[in-house]
């Protein structure tokens, strides 16, 4: 007991030692007009991908449109699709 306290705070500490701001590996829009835009062209190819469809009764359901890679919810508004790439992500509201 006494050396698991000492323990979990070294862990603790190497955890947040690996926690950092870095530039590397950013990419996409700077500015709001750029990110938008970005927003309704994947949403766009998302409705437009067949691969995108929702299959027959299923809550959830997954597929690629170039360069993300989303994941749909079914919710009481609708469905809920996030799609992310590295470095850049994007979420939106299908209405039924």
């Amino acid at each position: 007991m006494r050396l698991a306290t000492p323990i979990a705070i070294l862990a603790a500490l190497v955890l947040l030692a690996g926690c950092g701001d870095s530039d590397e590996g950013t990419s996409g829009p700077t500015s709001t007009e750029g990110a938008e835009a970005s927003a309704s062209e994947v949403r766009a190819a998302f409705l437009a991908a067949p691969s995108c469809k929702r299959p027959a009764g299923a809550s959830r359901w997954g597929c690629s449109v170039p360069d993300y890679r989303c994941q749909a919810i079914v919710t009481d508004r609708g469905w809920s699709v996030s799609c992310a790439r590295p470095g850049d992500s994007v979420a939106f509201l299908v209405r039924r």
